[in-house]
């Protein structure tokens, strides 16, 4: 069952709090201010976190803790306005992952002080010293419901589910490529943006492996000049000008039965695709424009999602006439909320950004239009290029595996970026220390109006109330 109820943090807020809450083997405690999502999911994304400082708290011990309540009024001031989430934290040093009958005492006394000054839903969580949380959130008359999954996007994905947790002890996490992993990935929600030459054959693997849902998003429809390279595609789609998510949706359906693809057929840069995305647990970007990858970029730190993404060329050069392949390559981007963006990376640019805006509103700009496909230089209708997508889509898709189920013999942040060159025979990897982080205002935003902090998208102020 995919999880009611669900709270993400990007990594670099959970190392923080883990360095503050398991500084000395006492308890500590903090404040997360959390945004909510459009539903039907209720998932939460921490926006910030409030420390209580340790010499501020009269009580420290490895089982008890007491701490001054100005810092919940300062948690009311920043989240009062907005309508915000406020959920109390504190350590388990002695790595009991369960409520304590103390710990519902104290959130009785507590909570519904928050309750008073605003808010539908707060909450309270624990976490212990390898990092694991659990949390539930109170409703106004103070009845409970526990968060199903708390998710961490960091340089692993970590998952913690509430029901897999027996006795304070959460269950071993499954192995790569096992069972466990397909039973696991059966409560996640996968988005893939952009179902063609690359986008399909990703949608194909995530399908395969038994994500709980997959959003499907593509505005184009299929077309004979690209059946030889999208996955499921047929000469009758291509006749009947069928939309490339419903084509793909429906082959899903075929082998995991209905309601398991959801298809958009749309850009990414519309309202009802950022919030369907927003509702997800990873994004897998396969677009081939820059404005397609600007929208994932800024939805996966809004929203506090991993986000992988795939690029693919074949450079040429010229001479007397002549054109020669000079590389076959791909490119594989791992963004967690937080890190480095695509952005400070700079897959996608002002500049780019400007020039692939003015390209589609002028479609006679040839030289432009050239720049913009596969093979740099030669104008291909049906590129012959499903080999190199296949190992640019499996080299995605297995980078999130190595993520969630991690197998690397080191550690993953040395791949926040994969290049490989089939021409050389040679592959590098970057580090995400290599790339200069800028300060990300988006981090943790949620559905805030405007939604990703752009005006096109903000409602009129009737609606937004």
């Amino acid at each position: 069952m995919n999880p009611a109820r669900t709270l993400a943090m990007a990594g670099v807020t959970h190392s923080v709090l883990m360095e503050h809450l398991m500084a000395d083997g006492n308890e500590a405690a903090a404040i997360l201010v959390c945004a909510p999502s459009p539903g039907p999911r209720d998932r939460l994304v921490v926006r910030q976190a409030i420390l209580v400082p340790h010499d501020a708290c009269p009580v420290r011990k490895p089982d008890q803790i007491v701490w001054p309540g100005s810092y919940i009024e300062d948690a009311i001031e920043v989240a009062e306005p907005e309508g915000l989430v406020v959920v109390l934290i504190h350590s388990h040093p002695g790595g009991w992952l369960q409520f304590s009958r103390v710990d519902d005492e104290s959130d009785h006394k507590v909570i519904p002080s928050i309750f008073e000054a605003f808010g539908h839903c707060h909450g309270s969580a624990i976490m212990t010293p390898d990092g694991a949380v659990r949390a539930r959130l109170y409703y106004p008359d103070m009845t409970s419901r526990p968060v199903d999954l708390v998710t961490v996007a960091g340089d692993d994905v970590g998952l913690w589910w509430n029901d897999l947790i027996v006795d304070g002890v959460p269950a071993a996490r499954p192995l790569a490529f096992s069972g466990g992993m397909t039973n696991e990935l059966s409560r996640l929600a996968a988005a893939v943006v952009g179902v063609s030459g690359t986008g399909s054959i990703v949608s194909e693997q995530v399908a395969r492996l038994g994500f709980g849902s997959v959003t499907l998003i593509d505005p184009d429809k299929v077309e004979r000049k690209n059946l030889n390279r999208i996955l499921n595609s047929t000469s009758k789609d291509a006749d009947m000008g069928v939309a490339k998510v419903d084509m793909f949706a429906a082959a899903i359906a075929d082998h995991r039965g209905d309601g398991v693809a959801l298809g958009i057929a749309d850009t990414l840069g519309t309202r009802e695709a950022i919030e369907t995305v927003g509702q997800c647990d990873v994004v897998f970007s396969c677009v081939d424009s820059k404005e397609g990858r600007m929208y994932a970029d800024l939805i996966a730190s809004a929203f506090l999602l991993p986000l992988f993404d795939v690029g693919v060329t074949i450079p040429t050069s010229g001479n007397e006439g002549k054109v020669s392949i000079t590389d076959v390559c791909g490119r594989i981007d791992y963004v967690q909320p937080g890190g480095s963006t695509l952005s400070d990376r700079g897959v996608y640019t002002p500049e780019g950004l400007r020039a692939e805006h003015l390209r589609r509103v002028d479609p006679e700009a040839y030289r432009d239009e050239l720049a913009a496909g596969y093979i740099k230089g030669i104008h291909e209708e049906a590129p012959s290029v499903i080999t190199l997508n296949m190992r640019a889509g499996s080299a995605l898709v297995t980078e999130f595996i190595a993520r969630a189920f991690p197998y690397r013999h080191e550690p993953n942040r040395n791949y926040a970026r994969s290049e490989f060159s089939l021409a050389a025979c040679d592959e590098e990897n970057y580090s995400e220390d290599e790339f200069q982080t800028k300060e990300n205002p988006l981090l943790g935003r949620g559905a805030a109006e405007p939604l990703l902090g752009l005006p096109q998208f903000q409602l009129p102020k009737k609606a937004a109330a």
